[in-house]
């Protein structure tokens, strides 16, 4: 892929919070500061007649937090969040932002931040936009007992719904997280390309699925059925994937 320039915008209503992002972004060869701003005001001022493609969005400043701030921006600006509050991050999670840095982080944190917005930005310009979810997309954060857990998507097996609550169950993990919300908001967060509904009360991995066997299919020992409402879009899958000898 070439070489792309990201044009970005700090705001932060702390003085050395905005300065210590621009000496990170002034020592990162393909981001361009266009401005910092002290508040969500001032930055929306400017991005109407100056667009950008990247925010650095603190998340409690007076007036308009950042999470009021992001659901007003263009589509096609998106947001790494930096904040000293990790309540924030499931919110984060919903607008879509790109990353979610928590403060105090340091050059070596920044830079991952960053490189996925470039991952993001080349894959756009090339117009690859099948691999764009699962590159944003690799955790999620969900409440249990008091507290944000941060899920990889990549160690999850399988979502079990029951009644209001979730069971995420993981690899290596012979206990699921609980979690309070319903499978049909979840299905609509995760990657289609990642994961499927085969039943009213599970959603699986499809990378993790080992066996198929008639209407059942087997990840780490445990046996699912397909129902037959998701039976004709996973055999679809099964079709698309499978070697016609």
């Amino acid at each position: 892929m070439s070489n792309i320039k990201i044009s970005c915008v700090i705001v932060d209503d702390e003085p050395m919070a905005l300065n210590l992002v621009e000496s990170y972004v002034e020592k990162t060869p393909f981001l361009i500061l266009k401005k910092k701003c002290n508040s969500a005001i001032d930055a929306m001022e400017f991005i109407k007649d100056n667009p950008v493609d990247l925010l650095f969005l603190d998340i409690q400043m007076p007036d308009l937090t950042g999470i009021e701030f992001s659901k007003m921006i263009p589509k096609e600006t998106r947001i790494i969040f930096t904040t000293a509050f990790d309540q924030y991050a499931l919110e984060g999670f919903k607008v879509e932002a790109l990353d979610y840095l928590l403060k105090p982080f340091d050059y070596a944190e920044f830079l991952v931040a960053a490189n996925k917005a470039n991952t993001w930005f080349k894959l756009v310009k090339n117009g690859n936009k099948q691999n764009i979810i699962s590159e944003e997309k690799e955790f999620l954060f969900v409440k249990s007992e008091y507290k944000q857990l941060r899920i990889k998507l990549a160690d999850v097996l399988y979502f079990e719904g029951l009644k209001d609550y979730i069971k995420i169950w993981l690899k290596d993990n012979p206990k699921p997280i609980l979690t309070l919300m319903s499978l049909k908001s979840l299905e609509e967060e995760l990657p289609e390309t990642q994961f499927m509904r085969i039943h009213r009360s599970f959603i699986v991995s499809l990378k993790n699925i080992e066996v198929i066997e008639r209407s059942q299919i087997i990840i780490n020992q445990q046996r699912i059925t397909v129902s037959e409402n998701y039976k004709p879009k996973f055999l679809e899958f099964v079709n698309n994937n499978s070697l016609n000898l």
